[in-house]
């Protein structure tokens, strides 16, 4: 019995790749939260570049070491470019109005087929590339980037036996809560520096760390719950009405290309039985 089309992503979970991404998961939460740690004095946005920097680093070590595994190779990068590119040219039709993000779609798609580690790359090649293209480069991008790479990678890490409508149930979930977590993030990212000292919704240096979630979770409700809403029923109408075609056809892209097992071609022999074999043309291989 065969197994099903993406039981291989395209940058496995090997040891090496798994340990990357969760240092870079770690390095991410520091760039996001190390305001709450701040003991006096205001923070100012100096930190930008530096933030930049690691970010970049971080998806290149994340390819490299797939890379020195043998679990990314010219294809899958191929593959990368080409949704990457496909984002970029997603998302200035929306351009966040009202919070519609219409360059989740392949995000979540895409991350969900090819594996948490593609994914990882995916968000922040994407939103780099956008930022790039439509100049969009700002204090903002490292935290879109981190963000758009966390989105992607839990796509890929969620369960790959689901299938059906099933898997697009689950997606519209993830997306719902995907939607949510990436508006927090990027709302957090720039709100110890946006409203100053003395409101009522202000970060306050060196107060302990649940008081200032408490604080920005009033502002978050308050300044972009409707953005947020925007973006989760955009993402989930998506899924819900071309997820199923686009997911068939990155599963078949990426058997086609070797990335993932293709269903096994049934040959009769001269005897009359039949035995499942590999379809060569696609790539793939079968197994007992």
């Amino acid at each position: 019995m065969s197994r099903g089309p993406d039981a291989a992503p395209a940058v496995p979970l090997r040891p090496r790749t798994l340990v990357v991404l969760a240092a870079a998961t770690a390095v991410g939460l520091v760039i996001f939260g190390w305001p709450l740690v701040m003991t006096e004095g205001f923070i100012q946005v100096d930190h930008v570049p530096i933030a930049l920097g690691l970010v970049l680093s971080l998806v290149l070590v994340v390819l490299l070491v797939a890379l020195a595994d043998g679990g990314i190779g010219v294809k899958a990068v191929a593959l990368l470019g080409l949704l990457s590119a496909v984002g970029v040219v997603l998302r200035p039709l929306a351009g966040g109005t009202a919070g519609i993000e219409t360059v989740f779609l392949p995000l979540v798609l895409g991350g969900r087929v090819l594996g948490p580690g593609f994914g990882f790359a995916l968000g922040s090649t994407t939103l780099f590339a956008s930022a790039l293209l439509t100049g969009g480069v700002g204090p903002w991008l490292p935290y879109q980037m981190l963000a758009a790479s966390w989105v992607a990678m839990g796509a890929g890490l969620l369960p790959r036996g689901v299938r059906g409508r099933w898997e697009v149930a689950m997606l519209a979930g993830y997306a719902v809560i995907a939607s949510v977590g990436y508006g927090l993030a990027m709302n957090f990212s720039f709100w110890p520096f946006q409203l100053g000292l003395g409101t009522e919704l202000s970060f306050v240096p060196g107060a302990a760390a649940g008081e200032n979630i408490q604080r920005f979770l009033v502002y978050a409700v308050t300044t972009s719950l409707v953005w947020e809403i925007g973006r989760a029923i955009t993402t989930v109408v998506g899924i819900v009405v071309i997820g199923p075609l686009v997911l068939a056809t990155l599963r078949r892209g990426a058997s086609q290309v070797g990335f993932a097992p293709a269903p096994a071609a049934v040959v009769r022999h001269a005897d009359g039985e039949h035995a499942d074999t590999p379809d060569t043309r696609s790539g793939g291989r079968s197994e007992p």
